[in-house]
Order: C-alpha cells, then structure tokens, then sequence
C-alpha cells in the first residue's frame, strides 16, 4: 500500500473551464491523468492537495468526483481556493453516497492513519494576497486552527502533513504553519497551488525538521507522486538547521 499525492487537478469534465489556455502543458490534462494514476493500485492512498474542480456547486462537480472515484486508488482530499463546490463536509459525504463514490475521504479539521503514520493537512492561506485585510487575517486564523486540530488529533504519531497554499514561497513566509510544522516535529510537507512559471520558485528542499515538496499536477507531469513505498518505509531520521 503506497503512498502518492497531486494536486491542482483542475477539472471541469461538466463545464467550459478549458485549461489549455493556462498553457501547452494543460492540453487533454484529464487523459493525462488518466495515464499518470495508471502506477497506482486501488489500495494505494493518494493525497489531493487541493483545487479539484471548477464547478460552482456540488451537483455541477459530478462528472469530476465520478472521473476521480474512477481513477485508481484511495483518495483523501482537502480544500483549494479554488474549490468553490465546497460548503461543508457532511454535505460532501451526503452527495458521494446518492452518486455511489466510496473511494474519496475529506481531511478537514482530523488526520487519517497510514500504517503507524498521521497524515493530517488543511488549504493553508497566503498570509500576504491581501496584506492588512482583516478578513484575510481571520482565514489566517481559522486555516490555523484546522491544522492545529489536524495535527492534535494525531496525537504522538508521526505526522505528515498536506497543504494547498505553500508556506514557504520565494521571499514568503507562514511563520504560523512553519511553526506548527516545527513544534510537531513533521517530516515532510507536500503543497500545490504554484503553477507554470512559478515552478521553479517552488521550495523543495528542508527547512527545520520538515521537507518541502510541491505536487502541483503540472509540477509533477500530472502523475502522482509516490511518497512512501509501505507505511513500514522510514522517512529518515529527525533533521535540524537544514
């Protein structure tokens, strides 16, 4: 039972949200997910980090929860910014069971285990896209929250964690969640949201005790990233000053 994550996948198999405009790279990307999923096995577990589905609703997000739940693998799926179909949580669940979707679980304010691992995760939010906003400083806050409740409810296990905003951006910073990630002691942290040529500006690499990766689907030529081979693989040892 592998480990993988993506995100960004940006569908709208329902709608007139064509990607190519966004790029080459985005041209038939749904087949091209189709062909990078194929190295997943259906009890593999996959992290989508977010930005899922164009749709506005639910009901309009069918066609790409019904392509997700085909693809192979155990999905556990958290919020972007741009997933506007979101409302609540129970009413996700409400709606994969009337369309018969078992395969997709929500990481929203707890964790999921893999193997003696907690993965655990929320949107996150870039502290500074509208800087001195009081409303955006109350998304900081509340995004704050369900990652601290993500990662308590782990308790003393040994955490992974999955955003969709990074928290380490060229010059930016989330010194909330880089400290979040610091007091937990998380090995590493996966995030989309960067796009094109934001790519190579993305951070890969340690900070603290923590490795950074970005799992954008154009970042990772729409194939998800294997993380772990088994939830017996260790991710190494306890890493500082990097």
């Amino acid at each position: 039972m592998s480990l993988y994550a993506i995100g960004d996948l940006h569908l709208s198999l329902a709608g007139d949200k064509p990607m190519d405009v966004f790029g080459e790279v985005w041209k038939d990307h749904a087949e091209k997910l189709k062909q990078g999923f194929a190295q997943v096995k259906d009890e593999d577990v996959v992290v989508l980090c977010g930005d899922l589905s164009w749709a506005m609703g639910l009901q309009e997000a069918g066609a790409d929860f019904r392509f997700i739940h085909e693809l192979p693998g155990k999905k556990l799926i958290l919020k972007g910014n741009h997933d506007y179909w979101w409302t609540t949580a129970s009413k996700a669940y409400r709606f994969f069971a009337e369309q018969g979707i078992d395969s997709i679980q929500i990481l929203n304010n707890n964790c999921f285990l893999y193997g003696d691992l907690a993965l655990c995760g929320t949107r996150g939010w870039f502290f500074e896209e509208e800087k001195g906003v009081e409303h955006d400083k109350k998304i900081m806050r509340r995004e704050i929250m369900r990652l601290e409740a993500s990662l308590n409810a782990a308790g003393d296990r040994e955490k992974l964690v999955f955003l969709h905003y990074p928290p380490v951006f060229q010059k930016y910073e989330c010194q909330e969640i880089l400290d979040l990630l610091q007091a937990h002691q998380v090995k590493l942290c996966c995030y989309g949201h960067i796009h094109g040529k934001g790519i190579p500006a993305a951070f890969n690499g340690w900070r603290g005790c923590t490795r950074f990766q970005i799992v954008s689907a154009d970042a990772v030529a729409f194939t998800p990233v294997k993380l772990l081979e088994d939830p017996g693989e260790l991710l190494g040892p306890y890493v500082t000053g990097q």
